[in-house]
């Protein structure tokens, strides 16, 4: 009688045991709760347009993205190559049906569910798809189309309802700025009135389904087109004393950049529609590097500055004037120059990078975490100064590339550097390539006074300086380190495990010395 009583009690102990191990891992949950987290807070993405001559294959892409701690890129249309490439990454990715399938998609509710199956439920959740952006700046560019949008909107959410993803993946249409005017003050602003029959409805169902208000904001074209009222600075993002900051007389509310007044003139206009719960996902912004002669303030460092204060300012989480709280994360346009766009020279020239990889610019983000690997601000070049002749410049040419021993290969017919064949071209890879094997020590971009150090990359199309090169290979070494960084997740798992064993010994303990008394007295 007695052994089959404690037989039962071990029975008892093994069942309460066998159900605590059983239970979901403790990491898997902190796990989850800690990605809804990540998701919430604010981030810097980049839009990737395809009119690029050498855009690199998807693999490449994404492993570029990664290297790059990009994880947020929005596509201007559903390309399954990416889509694929990007399985199994952590890098979020809206997808876009473009303008001249909203007619199908609106119209017919099979056609947006095979759209759905097609170029979500395929992928998805492997890659991560976190929204869907449906057309693009249709009010304004093809105001035919624009009763076409609710339509084709409400017919794909209906679809991502239908295989139970409408929660995890928002459906929006992202507009210009331009739908809005009178933008400042921001407290007058509102939205055409010509629109406001399209606006209400599709507000009304961004309101009831949590997706964002899709805005592509340009503080650089409210500069040019106010060039005399909107201080560069403003526009800039940078630093500005209290008397140069933009004042709503209406609310007192003080604006230190045009993008923040922006974003505030979208919230005030739903706001006048009774529209209080969505919020602004700037889809679009930037400024481009390189522009004709009509477009002065097309600059690199202009770019750089704009670009690299937008990434301090969306990290800095400090919102807007009129919504402190909530500060709208952005995507910047664009991640590579789209050098087949038609001009104006601008077109083709607003990426952080060209279609090689290289940078187009220097970025400074150091010091905001690891977004953008691509901080170059410690990085420089030794190139051929303007202003000499070619027998000058030859002659340092040929000692760079003779006693100089500087690696010349590339600039030889019909390698990569050789264009443009001009004598300051060649002569600027040479210097480069002698200064960076010299380890860009003092005095080793002289050359008799015929160079000049610069931190602007001189590198253009597939032609790529010695120092950037060597800014690979130091990239090669991040790479290479996330061996070590698997290794200490794997020390971190261990370690977590342990502690979850020792908790699993704990809990066993207390429930024995809670329990085991009480099923004691109650078998013997």
């Amino acid at each position: 009688m007695a052994n089959s009583k404690l037989l039962l009690l071990i029975h008892i102990l093994f069942l309460s045991f066998s159900a605590f191990a059983e239970a979901e891992p403790l990491h898997s949950l902190l796990k989850d709760q800690n990605g809804e987290e990540e998701e919430k807070l604010p981030f810097v993405g980049v839009n990737i347009g395809t009119d690029v001559s050498n855009l690199p294959p998807a693999s490449d892409l994404v492993a570029f993205l990664q290297l790059q701690k990009i994880t947020h890129v929005r596509i201007y249309d559903a390309n399954p190559d990416i889509l694929k490439a990007l399985s199994g990454t952590k890098i979020r990715v809206i997808i876009s049906v473009p303008n001249n399938q909203l007619l199908a998609i609106g119209s017919s509710n099979a056609t947006a569910a095979s759209w759905i199956d097609r170029n979500v439920v395929a992928y998805y959740p492997q890659t991560l798809i976190a929204g869907i952006s449906v057309g693009d700046e249709v009010l304004t560019t093809v105001p035919s189309s624009a009763p076409l949008i609710l339509p084709a909107v409400e017919s794909l959410y209906n679809a991502l309802v239908a295989s139970n993803l409408h929660q995890q993946i928002k459906v929006s249409t992202p507009h210009a700025a331009s739908i809005i005017l009178d933008p400042f003050p921001p407290s007058q602003a509102y939205f055409n009135q010509t629109l406001v029959s399209f606006m209400l409805p599709l507000l009304q169902f961004l309101s009831r389904t949590g997706s964002p208000l899709m805005m592509n904001l340009y503080p650089y074209y409210v500069f040019m087109q106010n060039k005399g009222v909107v201080p560069l600075d403003n526009a800039l993002f940078k630093p500005l004393t209290p008397n140069k900051e933009m004042v709503d007389p209406n609310t007192l509310l003080h604006y230190t950049n045009v993008l923040d007044a922006m974003i505030d003139s979208a919230y005030f206009s739903m706001k006048n529609l009774n529209i209080t719960d969505v919020v602004v996902l700037v889809t679009e912004t930037g400024w481009p590097a390189k522009g004709d002669s009509k477009e002065p303030y097309a600059t690199r460092d202009n770019a750089d500055t704009y670009n690299s204060n937008l990434i301090r300012h969306v990290f800095d989480r400090s919102g807007s004037p009129l919504h402190p709280e909530t500060t709208s994360s952005v995507f910047i346009y664009e991640l590579f120059n789209e050098d087949l766009r038609a001009p104006p020279v601008s077109e083709a020239n607003w990426g952080l990078f060209y279609g090689n990889s290289t940078p187009a610019y220097l970025l400074h983000v150091s010091g905001i975490g690891t977004f953008l690997a691509n901080d170059t601000t410690n990085r420089t070049y030794c190139i051929a100064m303007d202003g000499f002749d070619s027998k000058t410049l030859q002659a340092a040419l040929d000692w760079a590339c003779g006693p100089g021993r500087a690696n010349c290969s590339e600039i030889q017919p019909g390698e990569s550097c050789y264009q443009p064949n001009t004598v300051k071209n060649h002569a600027s890879y040479a210097f480069d390539s002698y200064y960076q094997k010299e380890g860009k020590s003092q005095g080793t971009c002289d050359f008799n006074g015929v160079a000049m150090i610069t931190t602007t990359d001189p590198g253009h199309g597939s032609c790529i300086f010695p120092g950037s090169k060597r800014v690979s290979n130091k990239t090669k070494e991040v790479v290479n380190s996330t061996v070590s960084s698997s290794a200490g997740e794997k020390f971190r798992l261990k370690t977590f495990d342990s502690i979850k064993i020792s908790a699993i010994h704990n809990v066993l303990h207390i429930f024995l010395a809670a329990c085991l008394p009480t099923v004691l007295l109650v078998l013997l």
